[in-house]
This record gives structure tokens, C-alpha cells and sequence, in this order.
């Protein structure tokens, strides 16, 4: 029998063993994350719900949901383990300021193009950009001949229609 026969039945069991192997490995992280649960941490259930760990059994898991909302969850539900920080960002709003004397990122540009510069030279340098020659034309010569050339475009251009195009 001819090995290049074999050749695609091997590389699908190769690939059935990498999928289940990852597969594996990500149940054996999320079993690990549930088994350390901890009463008093924060968490989030598969269907998106947020609460703090209450009480813990084999199977089951106590959450406190709010103010007099106790609900009973299996371990299973528990779809991650929240940080401290997160899980009071999220539910209760609170921001943690990491970088409290970090510079903040404005959120238009316009701080981004001004200048600290006083003595004028920024000023002096934009109005000498304004008069450089590329080589071209003057500057009236080639603005007329600009907007010739381009009422000749239209002029000679059919007028398109929704529907209609250029090819044939």
C-alpha cells in the first residue's frame, strides 16, 4: 500500500488529537478556577450575571446577588472568577485609578496640534510652509488651469444614473 494513500487519514487524526487536547486543557483551567473559589469573591455566571460568592458546597454555589437576594447556582454555571478591582467596576461603578498623576488622553485632537512655544517661531515656521514652490506653476496660474482641466472632465463625462455603469 502506497504511504501517500495514508497520508490524509493522518493528518485528520493529528488534528482530532490537537482540538481535543486544547479542549481538555481549557475544562481542566475552568474545574481548577471553580475548585478555588473563595466566599467573598465576585463572580460571573455563564448567563452573564454578576454576584458575590456567599457560600460554598460540593456542588453548589451560594451567590449573593443584592440586598436580601441569595440564589443557588450549581459550580457549573460559575463562568469566571473576578478580580477585586473588576468586579467593582463593574457592579458598583467605583474606578480604580491606577495611574492617577498619568497624563489624560483628550478626547478630541485639537490639544494634540497646539503648541507650548511664546516666542512666535512656531507662527513664522506654518506661514513659510505656506509659501513653498514644489517647481509647478505659480500658484494663480496652476489654480486656473486646475479647475479648466476639471470643467472639461465633467463636461465631457456622461451623466451616471442608479443602475447605470461603464461596463459593457
Amino acid at each position: 500500500m502506497n504511504p501517500y494513500t495514508l497520508l490524509p487519514f493522518i493528518v485528520l487524526i493529528a488534528a482530532m488529537f490537537l482540538m481535543t487536547r486544547s479542549a481538555k486543557k481549557k475544562q481542566q483551567q475552568a474545574a481548577q478556577m471553580r475548585n478555588e473559589l473563595q466566599p467573598g469573591s465576585g463572580v460571573r455566571t455563564i448567563g452573564g450575571m454578576y454576584a458575590t460568592v456567599k457560600e460554598i458546597n460540593e456542588d453548589t454555589v451560594l451567590l449573593d446577588a443584592g440586598p436580601g437576594v441569595d440564589l443557588l447556582f450549581a459550580k457549573n454555571a460559575i463562568g469566571a472568577v473576578l478580580s477585586d478591582d473588576e468586579y467593582n467596576r463593574i457592579v458598583h461603578g467605583i474606578e480604580h485609578d491606577l495611574k492617577s498623576d498619568a497624563d489624560i488622553v483628550p478626547d478630541d485632537a485639537s490639544s494634540l496640534t497646539e503648541t507650548d512655544e511664546t516666542d512666535g517661531s512656531a507662527a513664522a515656521a506654518a506661514a513659510s510652509d505656506d509659501k513653498i514652490d514644489l517647481g509647478k506653476k505659480g500658484a494663480d496660474e496652476g489654480a486656473a488651469d486646475a479647475s479648466e482641466a476639471a470643467e472639461a472632465r465633467t463636461e465631457n463625462q456622461p451623466k451616471k444614473t442608479d443602475g447605470d455603469s461603464d461596463v459593457k
